[in-house]
């Protein structure tokens, strides 16, 4: 009797643990993220009423063991991915896949799949309990050596971009007599984001189907030795007698000039495409790579983790990259609360890389990932738990009416 009672009450204490289980599954069906958990049960050791024998004259018989009961043998979470719901918010981020997102709280590191970030008075993408995301600033090659808080200035980082490259495009009229030319005027940005203007003039020389370049500019000395208003020549061109550029035979210079305080400007100028027909000269600069001064108006995270600034003087440019930590063993992860998880040993270390590379997923913005527990099997489970550990409760009263009765024999 004794032993049927220790038994239930084993098997109490097993359903009374997966219940608690079962009840903070439901509790968190709603939580970001949440990555529901399971209990399992093994059971204890079996007193041996007789043990087997083998064949011989008479057939085997099998060992006679009574249980001891069960107890819980481990309590796993599961992290497999829960459903993808839509938000408003850009900085909220979702991970359709392997990954899980680093924050810190300045002392150490966390890892957590809820990507409910926002910015902070000071820009950084922290989370709902101040917890700032870590990442990386530039591009890859930049600075994957150490993590630092993702900062997003809007409004008040300011960049400029010196011109490096000016393509054109057009016609020269190969009507134009030696001693008239065309000119067109350009602008350029140095680092510092000034804009000055410089005058392209184009005269045929000589030399049937070549043209001389040569750059003007008032602000700017143009080369080495040069001085502000007086041309410099940059080179020749020359044209194919089908009226398209002979880029073998052509030879232009870089335009070079050191604006003060500024970089010193190199730019290639590119006339791949232009031509000289009979025809009114459109020589045109098509593009220009320079900018001046922007402030960060705007920003998105992409799938692969790069967050991409737009300035209000046009440029695009790369602020940073999210990347995801990677883990052998996720389940062996340890909950510190806040949907926040820390390493183990049994985890493995955490491998930090960009979203879609070496098994991890790709990020989503504007985007949260739900709770995985799913709460109609949650209900189930609570209907078959309930039951059984109701059953261990008649174990016990049934035991208790069976002692009553030897005691009562007595009588």
């Amino acid at each position: 009797m004794i032993r049927s009672l220790s038994t239930a009450v084993s098997g109490l204490r097993g359903h009374q643990i997966k219940l608690d289980v079962i009840g903070n599954n439901i509790a968190n069906v709603n939580t970001v993220a949440f990555k529901k958990s399971q209990a399992r049960f093994e059971d204890l050791l079996s007193q041996t009423m007789q043990g087997a024998t083998a064949p011989m004259v008479r057939g085997g018989v099998n060992p006679s063991q009574v249980g001891m009961g069960m107890r819980v043998s481990s309590i796993m979470d599961n992290h497999y991915q829960g459903p993808i719901q839509n938000t408003d918010w850009e900085t909220d981020l979702a991970i359709e896949g392997a990954g899980y997102f680093i924050v810190s709280d300045g002392r150490e590191y966390f890892y957590t799949r809820d990507g409910s970030f926002g910015r902070d008075a000071s820009g950084h993408l922290v989370n709902v309990n101040g917890l700032r995301l870590m990442g990386w600033v530039g591009t890859e090659s930049v600075a994957r050596a150490e993590l630092v808080p993702l900062h997003i200035p809007l409004g008040e980082q300011a960049v400029a971009k010196a011109t490096s490259q000016i393509s054109f495009a057009g016609n020269l009229d190969v009507r134009t007599a030696a001693g008239d030319q065309y000119s067109y005027e350009q602008f350029i940005f140095d680092s510092l984001g000034r804009c000055y203007f410089v005058e392209f003039i184009f005269s045929p020389t000589a030399v049937d189907n070549t043209w001389t370049c040569e750059v003007l500019s008032e602000d700017l000395a143009i080369g080495a030795g040069g001085a502000p208003g007086v041309p410099a020549v940059l080179g020749t061109l020359v044209f194919t007698p089908d009226g398209n550029l002979d880029t073998a035979s052509s030879t232009i210079n870089n335009l070079t000039a050191s604006p003060g305080g500024a970089t010193p400007l190199d730019i290639t100028l590119n006339f791949q495409g232009s031509t000289q027909l009979a025809g009114l000269s459109n020589l045109l600069v098509r593009e220009q790579d320079g900018f001046t001064t922007g402030e960060l108006v705007s920003f998105e995270i992409g799938r692969a983790g790069t967050i991409t600034g737009t300035y209000s003087n046009g440029m695009v440019e790369n602020i940073g990259q999210v990347p995801l930590a990677f883990f052998t063993n996720p389940e062996g992860l340890i909950k510190e609360g806040g949907n926040l998880y820390q390493v183990t040993s049994n985890s493995g270390e955490a491998r930090l890389g960009l979203p879609g590379t070496e098994g991890r997923g790709l990020i989503r913005s504007s985007s949260l990932e739900m709770s995985n527990a799913d709460i109609a099997v949650e209900f189930t489970e609570l209907i078959t738990t309930s039951r059984a550990f109701q059953a261990n409760t008649r174990v016990v009263t049934t035991s208790d009416e069976i002692l009553m009765e030897v005691i009562n024999m007595k009588r």
